[in-house]
């Protein structure tokens, strides 16, 4: 255990890793409370980031802030600390996802260790990859790391991935008749490129990708039939690499789980030369998310949609500056 005082700077460190995390629309929907006495690090939801139209359960908002604190654990892991981890711990006040105690008596976790340089390289890529295998036990690696966190991760063989893929074009098409849906989209993920120093939160144009000429992969289009005069349309991967990220139940608790479990993936991912996107996109509708899982799996709850490969790294999206997301009491 590092005996470092747990200063302002410690913790803007944990913070920043935290807020490095990936969330639905880059909403960024978390913040934090540090209390000095007990140091005691508090992970609450920002309901005024939250997604009604496309996320009214919350549970992509519990996905992002899990992932969120996954990237915290892990940072603190890299600084010596072995926090002591406790969800939802007021049944009284639901805004409150987790408390982290940063004194734990636990030695830090090594196994996270690895994983922290990782955490700065991530990005979701919504550009072409290789059409070119994973190996075999980069795939297995990648299901141990969602097990240890709870949650399991599954790719599913040829004729689930294309009936995945006619979900994600189901999705869609109920998008574009929804105009509260859209109208959200267009709100988080803007067409035009921010003012200087404006927008620290959403999609931006340039990580929206290229057109596909074609839907063979789960990739969300953020234009949403907004016109964008000279995006490309290009050819994707004829054989994507598909993966299931999901639980046995689907509670609060097991939607933070899973957003843990899907940021240790995707930083594995990312330390082994992997690039990633994520869509939920088939999940939003109650009647599509059943129709994705693999009846032939224990796998009883979807909680997204991973697509893995060899390829050109994403275009980073911004974070909100620390001060924003830190009380410190």
């Amino acid at each position: 255990m590092t005996t470092q005082p747990l200063d302002r700077d410690t913790v803007s460190a944990l913070v920043a890793a935290a807020a490095a995390a990936p969330s639905l629309h880059n909403a960024q929907p978390w913040r934090f409370r540090f209390v000095r006495a007990d140091a005691d690090l508090r992970l609450y939801s920002d309901l005024e980031r939250s997604l009604p139209r496309t996320d009214p359960d919350g549970r992509g908002l519990h996905l992002g802030c899990g992932a969120a604190l996954f990237n915290l654990r892990v940072a603190a892991a890299a600084a010596g600390l072995g926090p002591v981890l406790r969800l939802l711990p007021d049944p009284g006040h639901t805004d409150l996802l987790a408390e982290v105690d940063l004194r734990g008596s636990a030695p830090p976790d090594e196994t996270l260790i690895p994983l922290h340089p990782a955490i700065s390289r991530r990005h979701s890529s919504r550009l072409p990859f290789r059409d070119e295998e994973i190996p075999t036990a980069l795939m297995e690696r990648l299901c141990e790391a969602a097990h240890v966190e709870g949650a399991q991760l599954l790719f599913p063989g040829a004729w689930h991935v294309r009936s995945i893929l006619e979900l994600v074009q189901d999705a869609e098409g109920r998008e574009a008749l929804d105009p509260g849906v859209r109208g959200e989209t267009a709100q988080w993920a803007r067409t035009e490129p921010p003012p200087p120093g404006g927008a620290p939160q959403g999609v931006p144009v340039e990580a929206f990708g290229p057109v596909p000429r074609v839907t063979t992969v789960p990739v969300r289009d953020f234009a949403a039939g907004r016109p964008m005069p000279g995006r490309a349309w290009v050819s994707f991967e004829e054989n994507p690499h598909i993966a299931l990220l999901g639980t046995a139940c689907d509670r609060p608790t097991d939607w933070l789980r899973a957003g843990q479990a899907l940021e240790r993936v995707l930083l594995q991912a990312t330390a082994d030369g992997l690039v990633a996107s994520v869509t939920s996109q088939p999940l939003e509708w109650p009647e599509l998310r059943w129709a994705a899982r693999d009846p032939l799996s224990a796998m009883a709850h979807v909680q997204m949609v991973v697509r893995l490969g060899y390829g050109p790294e994403g275009h980073a999206s911004p974070r909100r500056p620390v001060a924003e997301l830190l009380d410190i009491l």
